[in-house]
């Protein structure tokens, strides 16, 4: 120290120092003697300069300690300054000579103790609930069947295992694995880059885009689970468009990213059961539905075919509307001939009796043109009756085919049959068939006798009312005055 300090003038025993030198020694002083020191205190007022520098106050009740993080010590530093965190900081004391103070440059700050954390934690999430990022409105669905899966967490841990598991055995999904920190000071810049690399995937890309986030880690002490603590990490999970589920720590571990996820899951194996169903439960629970199905399907045609059948009885029997038909054509056919003789007995006798005071001349005129009136008045009849019979055979074709229509034997046709007993009594199910001692099946084209221990067929072809014939009336030579017709 002799070398920086000037030997006193001649009478005084005091040596003399500029201010520079006293600051420089004062420095080396303060710099020596406190090289590495652990300061405990609260955090003050914090001000970060666009420099990247940060200075701060450490405190207690009784005295104040200026501090200061160079830019290039500050992104090295695991907790933050936040003003009112109680910290230990370690570094070494210094000075700087321009203000004549001293100051602790800060290497490494430490959160004192769990509740000094957790008033921080509590901070934290007070500032981040006034802005609504933990509201339940704002919460994404998760999708009941995702495609791909983006599991953010450490590749080597036992929790990736545990959910590949998990989702193999409920429901193999495709997963896309982003290696993260899980712990120190590296975890929350990580895991936020993971979330937000998630969200900038292209959907339909070569890398598909998942569907579902998983954000995971196992349990742990406080300190180990902080980087899921801090506000990065928070707000990349409120800001993703992709559901997240946070599965961070055993059921009764909550951190902040819990509170801004769209789902929280109590463990990592939790969190697999939330993101996919079981595949075996979707199997049964579409048979099931299937059964229903077929059963709601069966029930109603069993109650159409009942109705029909109802209906059906209400009808009238198509063979007693053709009987009523077919009497009133063969009355009228049979009146016909009888009607058409008393006409011509009746035009004969006017004949005569008008044609007895006529010379013959007249006579013979007169009755060539009554010859002829009747000539064609009896065409006009012949005629109209065989308009009226063909009108009537037409009606009676139509009454047929109705019946026919109508009938069992159309329904033959489609490929059913009508099972009988011995008795010709209708069997409609298979007790009174095992009953009966012998059965007769009708198909279409004929009807099989089944007995005990022989078959015999029996073709019946079903008859058809047959269509009236009218005979129509052949013209007759003319022989004279004998025949009109």
């Amino acid at each position: 120290m002799s070398d920086l300090i000037d030997d006193p003038e001649p009478g005084q025993n005091a040596p003399e120092f500029s201010v520079s030198e006293i600051s420089g020694v004062v420095k080396r002083t303060i710099e020596g003697q406190f090289s590495y020191v652990r300061v405990r205190g609260e955090i003050g007022r914090v001000n970060r300069y666009a420099s990247g520098h940060i200075y701060y106050d450490l405190k207690d009740e009784g005295a104040v300690l200026n501090a200061v993080t160079w830019k290039g010590q500050a992104s090295k530093l695991s907790v933050q300054p936040e003003e009112g965190m109680e910290v230990v900081a370690v570094g070494k004391l210094t000075s700087f000579p321009k203000q004549s103070k001293y100051q602790m440059n800060v290497l490494e700050l430490r959160v004192a103790g769990v509740g000094a954390l957790m008033a921080m934690l509590e901070k934290r999430k007070k500032a981040l609930a006034s802005e609504g990022l933990f509201d339940v409105d704002r919460k994404k669905p998760i999708p009941y069947l995702p495609e791909v899966i983006g599991v953010v967490t450490s590749p080597s841990g036992a929790v990736i295992r545990d959910i590949l598991h998990r989702l193999k055995d409920r429901f193999p999904r495709k997963v896309l694995i982003w290696p993260v920190a899980v712990q120190g000071d590296r975890c929350a810049p990580e895991v936020s880059a993971a979330i937000d690399g998630f969200n900038k995937m292209t959907a339909g890309g070569s890398m598909p885009r998942p569907d579902l986030i998983i954000v995971a880690r196992g349990g742990g002490s406080i300190e180990d689970l902080w980087g899921f603590n801090e506000e990065a990490v928070a707000r990349a999970a409120a800001a993703s468009d992709i559901p997240l589920i946070s599965a961070v720590g055993h059921e009764t571990d909550t951190t902040l990213i819990d509170y801004v996820s769209d789902q929280r899951a109590p463990t990592p194996t939790a969190a697999a059961e939330l993101a996919v169903p079981v595949r075996s439960e979707l199997v049964a629970w579409l048979a099931s539905m299937e059964e229903r199905r077929v059963r709601a399907l069966s029930d109603g045609l069993a109650r159409r075919q009942q109705r029909l059948r109802d209906l059906s009885r209400a009808l009238p029997n198509p063979a007693d509307i053709l009987a009523m038909q077919a009497q009133r054509l063969d009355l009228l056919g049979g009146r016909l001939p009888r009607a058409l003789q008393t006409v011509i007995d009746q035009r004969k006798a006017q004949v005569v009796e008008h044609g007895a005071g006529l010379r013959p001349q007249v006579l013979q005129r007169g009755v060539v043109a009554k010859k002829d009136t009747l000539q064609r008045v009896g065409r006009n009849f012949v005629r109209s009756y065989q308009s009226k019979v063909e009108g009537e055979r037409k009606r009676l074709n139509n009454l047929e085919r109705l019946r026919e229509t109508l009938g069992y034997q159309a329904t033959l046709e489609r490929g059913y049959a009508v099972v009988r007993d011995v008795d010709g009594v209708l069997v409609s199910d298979t007790v009174a068939a095992q009953a009966a001692a012998g059965l007769e099946i009708q198909f279409k084209d004929g009807r099989l006798a089944v007995g005990a221990g022989a078959t015999t067929m029996t073709t019946v072809v079903p008859t058809k009312p047959e269509k009236a014939k009218v005979a129509k009336p052949k013209p007759k030579k003319d022989e004279g005055q004998g025949s009109l017709f």
